[in-house]
């Protein structure tokens, strides 16, 4: 484990776990995956870059952990227990991931530490970014034996509030970009949204639809993925698929959505990244297992409430087959 600052003077630790034939590595700024290396693959699976800094500006999401609440609250406001919250916003008028000053932008502490594993947690404080508090969240990464990366989450509030934070990790297969690439993604149904990205309200079929998953299709899809799909199922189960030529990554997760981002929007330019060059459209995949956007303005979404005595818990794996 190395240190480095950042901008405000906090000392941020660089973390290498590994088991089997996987490596990760990470840093405290975010709870942040980095870079993953599997034996025998000449690159790391998930996009990033050796520098923290970068982690500071245009690659502040790369393999972060984000929220407290992930992905988009139309125009801030939500209510709980019938009181207007005015979350702090940064997109178009929107919240997106906790705002300007969400968990992605903070500097986690290190819990615990050992070969294969590293906790970390954060806390906000009460009315942080505009939701009640204090919030404690805690991610541990371990990678498991066969080389799988289990992400676990996990958070409790003093008060009720908001919770539904998210890894956001780019993911490709092959040092190249998502040409080649092939996406199964297991949900009968998908979110549609407004210019803005915010969900309708409608839970739509896939059906005759292109954003129908249910088989294997090509990437970059004939449509620009940023895009809540609703997961079949309940429990840890098989959620996607990403395929490329000699290997397969499967996502597992407990969580009710999987967003999607294929990155056709991305440019870190002038930041590099592993491959020495900056990352533009289309470099990786975003699959963030979370609970569905915009929640708390959709009543027939599932709840992102988190209680007093209750425990929010969301388990996910990344798993990693060669042909």
């Amino acid at each position: 484990m190395t240190t480095v600052k950042a901008a405000d003077g906090a000392t941020v630790q660089k973390i290498t776990i590994t088991n089997g034939p996987a490596r990760a590595q990470l840093i405290s700024y975010g709870a942040t995956l980095t870079e993953f290396r599997l034996e025998g693959i000449p690159y790391s699976l998930a996009l990033g870059s050796p520098d923290p800094e970068n982690y500071f500006g245009k690659m502040r999401y790369f393999g972060a952990i984000v929220g407290p609440i992930a992905n988009r609250i139309a125009q801030g406001q939500a209510l709980l227990d019938g009181q207007s919250l005015k979350l702090a916003v940064n997109e178009n008028g929107n919240a997106l991931h906790g705002g300007p000053e969400g968990i992605s932008q903070k500097n986690w502490q290190v819990e615990e530490l050992e070969s294969d594993r590293v906790t970390f947690s954060v806390q906000t404080s009460d009315g942080e970014s505009g939701l009640p508090g204090p919030l404690e969240i805690k991610v541990s990464y371990s990678i498991q034996n066969d080389g799988a990366l289990k992400i676990e989450i996990s958070a409790k509030s003093e008060k009720p509030t908001f919770c539904n934070p998210a890894f956001h990790g780019y993911w490709c297969l092959n040092n190249e970009g998502l040409g080649g690439h092939k996406l199964t993604i297991h949900a009968d149904h998908f979110l549609p949204t407004n210019e803005a990205l915010i969900p309708t309200g409608e839970i739509q079929s896939v059906d005759g639809t292109p954003y129908d998953l249910r088989q294997p299709k090509a990437l970059p899809s004939e449509i620009s993925l940023d895009t809540n799909f609703c997961l079949n199922g309940g429990g840890l189960r098989e959620a996607a698929r990403l395929e490329k030529e000699e290997l397969t990554m499967i996502v597992e997760t407990d969580a009710p959505g999987l967003q999607v981002y294929d990155a056709a929007r991305l440019d870190t330019s002038p930041v590099l990244g592993h491959s020495g060059k900056p990352y533009g459209g289309h470099a990786g995949i975003a699959m963030e297992p979370q609970v569905w956007p915009d929640a708390p303005n959709q009543e027939n979404f599932p709840s992102i409430t988190l209680r007093p005595g209750e425990r929010f818990s969301q388990t996910s794996f990344f798993r990693f087959i060669r042909k």
